[in-house]
């Protein structure tokens, strides 16, 4: 089968299950594919779409341009004492990567369980949930770069994170496709339940000393009774970002608003539940 394909249907690829067509497609399962595509002269004509788990966007017509389903696949790890070193394809489904580490008993994303998505999108995103970003485990991911053709590393300071943003939002959007991640998980865990959620779920559940296995499950049935399956009903996912104020504007809304879910942020600011803010109707 050719590397580029014409007229192929977007249905199976995207959460909302809108059935539309893309002039041209190419799944790619390697950095040779990505290569091989991206050498074609038709790539070169085309508007470029690149999809990862396509669970962040809302197809409205077909395509005009060319698709790449990045499905780079891949697992594997290395331990140094308690410190575990996990490398995954950019194509890896997100919550595989974290049952797999879960069962394997590596700490550090479990909270991160069921967030749609692929590893190569994560670094892009910053992805989090429950305490816990890409961020705090990232290590560093390779790349490829669509104009020169080339592979570069990127580290943790290269990436640039803030909260739900990375360089690969900003300066380099659209210049690299993330080809493999690495993560510095542990045999220790260190584990976060201070959101007030997994601390009730666990208490529904009599847990008092949680696993990561524990948590991971926790933070999954919050997820399943907030969401729908996209295999049931299509959705995106949950796409808002929790608004972040510094601590004086914290100051003033809690007078008048005591009960404010709130969290602490980077740099003393404070973060505040975006879903507060629809139970109050204050706005």
């Amino acid at each position: 089968m050719p590397i580029l394909q014409e007229n192929v249907s977007l249905q199976s690829f995207n959460t909302f299950g809108i059935d539309v067509n893309a002039n041209y497609f190419a799944e790619v399962k390697s950095e040779a594919d990505l290569k091989e595509v991206f050498d074609h002269p038709i790539a070169k004509t085309q508007n470029l779409l690149v999809l990862g788990g396509g669970s962040n966007m809302l197809f409205t017509k077909n395509f005009e341009g060319l698709v790449v389903k990045v499905s780079i696949p891949g697992i594997s790890y290395q331990i140094q004492g308690d410190e575990v070193s996990v490398v995954a394809g950019g194509g890896v489904v997100w919550n595989d990567l974290v049952n797999y580490c879960v069962a394997q008993g590596f700490a550090g994303i479990e909270n991160l369980s069921l967030i749609p998505g692929t590893v190569g999108a994560s670094p892009i995103q910053n992805i989090g949930a429950y305490g816990v970003e890409l961020k705090d485990v990232f290590t560093s991911c390779m790349a490829f770069e669509i104009a020169t053709g080339k592979i570069k590393t990127f580290d943790h300071a290269d990436c640039k994170f803030g909260y739900r943003d990375s360089v690969f939002k900003n300066e380099l959007k659209g210049l690299y496709i993330i080809t493999s991640v690495q993560f510095h998980l542990s045999k220790q865990a260190k584990l976060q339940t201070h959101y007030g959620a997994i601390t009730t779920e666990l208490a529904n559940r009599h847990i008092t000393e949680p696993t990561i296995a524990d948590v991971s499950a926790v933070v999954a049935a919050i997820r399943v009774s907030k969401l729908p399956d996209p295999k049931t009903i299509g959705n995106a996912g949950s796409f808002f970002k929790n608004p972040v104020i510094s601590v004086e504007e914290f100051e003033r809304l809690v007078q008048k608003f005591p009960d404010v879910v709130h969290y602490p942020a980077p740099n003393g600011k404070v973060k505040l539940a975006a879903g507060w803010f629809d139970r109050t109707m204050w706005f």
